[in-house]
């Protein structure tokens, strides 16, 4: 497994010690079969994005979604399976599956639907008001320091 060194950007950034454990992560899920389902991540706008993923047979009582400190994990698994049947050829594999998404900050899911086979989430980064950019004015010492924009303080 590979070693990552990420002090030295520790060193000029402040709450970015997370990306360890993406990497961590990262190399870890490397190693497993990450290709079935298979699965389309598309940036469809400037903080919108869609998670789609080929589902064939499987049913909305099939799935379950759960997003929990930041990751998304889409489990799959046939419920009801057609008993005594003869397959002569067996091509859709209809296994069950795990799959986990690391989310950024503030990214939330908007929706999801399954339609067609695709199973379709939808995702959208909502930047809180209090990390949008603001002005901050400086007065003497004796004034009041004022910040305007999105978050106010005295």
């Amino acid at each position: 497994m590979r070693e990552f060194d990420l002090s030295p950007l520790f060193r000029s950034s402040v709450g970015f010690d997370r990306l360890d454990k993406l990497f961590e992560t990262a190399m870890r899920d490397a190693g497993r079969d990450s290709s079935y389902p298979p699965y389309n991540i598309v940036k469809t706008g400037e903080q919108t994005y869609r998670i789609t993923m080929a589902l064939a047979g499987f049913g909305e009582e099939d799935l379950d979604l759960q997003v929990e400190n930041n990751v998304l994990t889409v489990r799959g698994q046939i419920r009801e399976v057609e008993k005594d049947l003869e397959y002569l050829h067996r091509g859709i594999a209809q296994r069950a599956f795990e799959h986990r998404f690391q989310l950024a900050d503030h990214v939330r899911i908007v929706d999801a639907g399954l339609d067609k086979g695709l199973l379709n989430i939808r995702l959208e980064r909502v930047i809180p008001d209090a990390m949008k950019p603001r002005k901050i004015e400086l007065g003497g010492s004796t004034k009041a320091k004022t910040i305007s924009g999105a978050a106010q303080a005295a």
